[in-house]
């Protein structure tokens, strides 16, 4: 099956036809916390786990895809050769806690610097601002993958730099990251307990509200 993603990249999926389920990857899998999980895949086992906790209801945004050619091996049976995505998606997760909206976007890079803009799209920080102007919670989840270190990262910092990009800068300092952001740790149950992080994000956020500031 091949897909069309909204960036021109191509993905190449199983054309087996006994394979009635086929599964559509956004990230190649790399070792997660030494159990093999993608980072989506860890944040999505996490949300479950809030989910049956009772925590929060977060959940990945579906992207729609336009189905291009179908074959049917058997009259019962149809398998998907060829589709694209509709249209570029916002960003990755949305949902509600503690009363909050919150929607973010998680990234990973195996640089060990500094964290690449090219990673983002105009379109998802322009969806952050939106956000924000509705007093959203917004924010990234950031993975060196190469330092095994995870940062959960206001979206405003991203906005920030993203504005640089003028002046030829092209990522953000771990540096930047490290004193603006919030360090979370790879676990079991959760996975990755990013709530954690996001309980310091709101009460931040509630205090600059309170003062009139910037998010």
């Amino acid at each position: 099956m091949t897909i069309k993603y909204p960036d021109g990249r191509y993905y190449q999926g199983n054309t087996d036809t006994n394979q009635s389920n086929t599964k559509l990857h956004h990230r190649d899998n790399v070792i997660f916390g030494g159990r093999g999980m993608s980072l989506e895949e860890t944040i999505n086992d996490s949300n479950a786990y809030y989910r049956s906790q009772d925590r929060a209801v977060i959940y990945k945004k579906p992207t729609p895809i336009r189905i291009v050619k179908v074959d049917y091996p058997k009259r019962s049976k149809a398998t998907i050769k060829e589709a694209y995505f509709q249209q570029a998606s916002t960003t990755d997760y949305n949902g509600v806690y503690r009363g909050y909206y919150l929607d973010f976007e998680a990234k990973e890079t195996t640089n060990k610097a500094s964290f690449p803009l090219k990673n983002f799209h105009q379109h998802q920080v322009d969806h952050f601002k939106r956000c924000l102007a509705q007093q959203g919670i917004c924010f990234t989840i950031m993975r060196f993958s190469s330092l095994e270190r995870y940062f959960v990262t206001p979206a405003s910092l991203l906005i920030d730099y993203w504005q640089l990009q003028e002046t030829n800068r092209k990522s953000i300092p771990l540096k930047v990251i490290e004193t603006q952001g919030y360090e979370i740790q790879a676990g079991f149950h959760p996975a990755l307990d990013y709530l954690k992080a996001v309980d310091q994000l709101i009460q931040h956020s509630t205090q600059t509200n309170s003062k009139g500031g910037k998010i």
